[in-house]
Formats: C-alpha cells, structure tokens, sequence
C-alpha cells in the first residue's frame, strides 16, 4: 500500500471509528467460523474493534463441534422441525463441545504475542450464567428434553461486565432456576442479548457470503436493505435453510428494537472490519429505520455534504463555481439523497413564478452511486415540487450531459426561451445547451 493510500484509508475509516466508539455490538458466530483456520485473524478483529472503543457481546455456537463429539460417542444426529434433539447422552456432547470452544476462544482472546496483531492488547474475558432457559417441549409429538429456548438475559450482570471494559463471551447453553443445562440455538441467543442490551448492532458472521445472495430485482441496494424487503427475500426459494436462519434471526432481531442487523461472510480477509468500517461494507445489512437512505430538503447543516458534491464538478468545468456563502443563502432550494448521514446526492429547483417555470440545477451523484437512478429519483422530487408551486416547465443550463436530460423528458431550447433574468445571466463562453421539459 502506498503512504497516500493508506493515509486516505485511515480518514475514510475515522468517522465509523468515532461513531462507534462506546457502542454495544453483539456479534455472533457458529462453531464452523470457530473451526476455520483463518480464525486466528478473525479473533486480531474483534480484538481491534475493542481497542477502537466498541463494547463487545460474543455469542458462539457449536454445531460441528457437537457432532464430532456425538460422532465420536457413536450416537447419532437427531433433528425435528430443524431442532436438534438433546437427549442425556447428547447433552454430554454438548457441554464437551461448548465447554471445550468456549476456553479456546478465551485462550486466543489472552494472545498478547509482539509478533501477532493482539500485542499489547491485554484483554479481559468474563463469561457467566446470564442466559436463563426452559425446555422447548414437545413440538410435533417428539420431546426435545434438552434442547431449549431463550427465557431471559441477564442485562444488569453484562452491563456491569461491559462497564469494567471486559469482552463478554455467550455460548450456546442456557441454565434453568431449577439447575438444568440446556442446548440452545446461538443465533436466538444472540438475539435475544441484543434485544435486551438494546444494542447498537447485532452481528452474524455466516459461512456463506450474504453480499452475494441474489436477492429480486425489486430490493434495491443489495449490501444495504429495509426490513420490509428482507421479510420478501426470506421466502426466497434459492435461499439455504441455514441462510434462512440467520436472516430469520436479524429480522427478529430488527423486529425488537435493534436497528442495524448486519450479515457477514465469514470468507472475506477483514470482513468485519471493512463492513463496519466503510460506507458500503461487504455483506447485508438490514436496518430498521427508514432514514438510513434518505430523500429529502436540505438545511443549513448539509452545505458541507453539498459542497462536497460539487466541488469537484466545478473544477472540471460540469458546474459554474458556487461559493460557500452563496450556497448557504440558496441550501433551501436544494434537495439532497443521505446515506447513512452521509451527502450521496443533490440538486437545486430555482423557481421563476413570472414565467412559471423554474430551473434544475447543481445535479451531482457521487461516484460511488453513479447509475443507480439516484439522479431520476431527485429529478422527480424536483418535478413534483414545482407542480406544487403552479410551474408550467424545467429548464437546465448542461454543457456536459444533454442526453440524460434529453433521455428524462427535456428537449432543445433556445436562449430567448429562458425567463429574462436568466437571459441576462446567460454566459457565452461556457455556450451551454439550453434543455426545457413541460410538466
């Protein structure tokens, strides 16, 4: 990496390392990440992620660790309704199983080796028996008698634990008030501790790569997702069971309160980091709030974001230069796109009344978002706006992009078809093309 990439890298990542900063992520992953063998780097991330501030929840499973146990005990494997049955005997596996991945995640989390990324990091781990359980019982005339469900968190206990700086670790076992051991799933484990931390994100690391799941052309950006479309994709037929699980879980989980679920692929190098540490991320997210992309009027507050915008535009010769103070008086004509509290997009109506027409100007996307119909979806705002105030047409000023105005509607005008203050205005030099819609 050259010192300038890095350098850019470093203040690209800066506003995620200060809004997570004291935030409360739960993040979740199976007994297969667990038995990868890149899990050494998985463990320096997490570590990272604590030293960068963020409070950690860790919630492991174990699946293929309690199917060597049971394959190594000669029992067998049974499942009802995508349950495992838990039996004595199984049980034994599973708290072999948990018991013994439970202390190797600890013994890699006290790594403080020089020569590895956890120099220096000297972390500290509490676990404990915060997960309360009951029985699931008797689901289609089959007794699961070990096997459990979630009955309740104990909050205060991981506040406490988090409050003192501490990496919290969960597995997939509950405890009954009667003493029982229970085998439970870790996704609803997980779940259920973000839903009672009220945490900030809730985070699966999957065997398989969420980025890359075909999801229906309707749903949009397809690393970043609304609730309402990833309870559509859940009935997708080409989705794995196992997919679907975890995707069942991150809308459960949104469903209660979590605002951002996010689903990672375990295979990615630094998968983590860069989901949480860049605007796009590499896997999917499903957030609760509408306003993670947004439309909408800009205030005073968005002149930096739109200045941003087309800046660069301007030094290129696409737009006549705007000064800072002149774009404060104009920043209420101005509609902009937010991702993530982040400028993406942006136009301006001005408004003629005497001519009932008004004009469309400082179009810019960033390059980021380029041909995504971001640029359409301001142009129809724009449209819908000026029919509100009585106009009759649109009209822009483009040396540079006449064909997607040409492609949305406009035609070919002439400089005596402008209202006269424009015409007055009009500069020769730049020679712009005159481009008119009717409304």
């Amino acid at each position: 990496m050259k010192p300038t990439d890095f350098v850019s890298a470093l203040r690209g990542c800066a506003p995620y390392v200060h809004a997570h900063n004291g935030s409360v992520f739960v993040v979740a992953f199976g007994g297969e990440v667990a038995a990868r063998p890149d899990f050494d780097a998985f463990i320096y991330d997490l570590a990272l992620l604590h030293s960068l501030g963020v409070k950690l929840v860790l919630v492991h499973g174990a699946r293929p660790q309690i199917d060597k146990q049971l394959e190594l005990n000669s029992l067998k494997t049974v499942y009802n309704h995508g349950l495992r049955v838990t039996d004595r005997a199984a049980l034994e596996c599973v708290k072999a199983a948990a018991g013994a991945l439970r202390m190797d995640i600890e013994a890699k989390l006290s790594t403080g080796l020089a020569s590895t990324p956890m120099g220096g990091a000297q972390l500290r781990v509490a676990s404990g028996n915060w997960v309360t359980a009951r029985p699931v019982g008797v689901r289609g005339g089959v007794d699961h008698q070990h096997t459990g469900e979630v009955r309740r968190i104990d909050v205060d206990s991981l506040h406490d634990v988090l409050a003192q700086d501490r990496i919290a670790l969960l597995s997939n076992t509950g405890y009954s008030p009667t003493g029982e051991i229970f085998n439970l799933r870790h996704e609803d484990v997980a779940t259920a501790t973000a839903q009672a931390l009220g945490a900030d994100k809730l985070i699966f690391v999957v065997p398989s790569d969420p980025d890359h799941w075909k999801l229906a052309e309707d749903t949009g950006d397809d690393g970043q997702i609304s609730l309402v479309v990833a309870e559509k994709l859940l009935t997708a037929k080409h989705l794995k069971d196992q997919d679907r699980a975890y995707l069942q879980a991150g809308i459960t989980a949104s469903r209660g309160g979590v605002k951002r679920v996010h689903l990672v692929g375990a295979d990615k190098d630094g998968a983590l980091l860069r989901e949480l540490y860049t605007r796009d991320g590499v896997g999917l997210m499903l957030y609760a709030d509408e306003d993670y992309e947004s439309t909408r009027q800009a205030t005073i507050e968005d002149v930096g974001g739109v200045l941003s915008l087309i800046k660069p535009l301007e030094q290129a010769g696409v737009l006549v230069p705007r000064s800072r103070e002149q774009l404060e008086l104009d920043i209420e004509n101005f509609s902009i796109i937010v991702r993530d509290g982040t400028a993406i997009a942006c136009c301006a109506l001005f408004p003629f009344p005497q001519n009932q027409m008004g004009e469309l100007a400082c179009v810019a996307v960033h390059p980021d978002y380029q041909s995504a119909g971001r640029a359409a979806a301001l142009l129809k705002r724009v449209e819908a706006e000026a029919k509100k105030r009585k106009l009759k047409k649109l009209f822009s000023l483009t040396t540079h992009t006449p064909h997607w105005f040409i492609e949305h509607g406009f035609e070919r005008g002439k400089i005596k078809d402008l209202p006269v203050q424009k015409q007055r205005l009009y500069n020769y030099q730049r020679n712009s093309l005159v481009l008119i819609k009717s409304l």
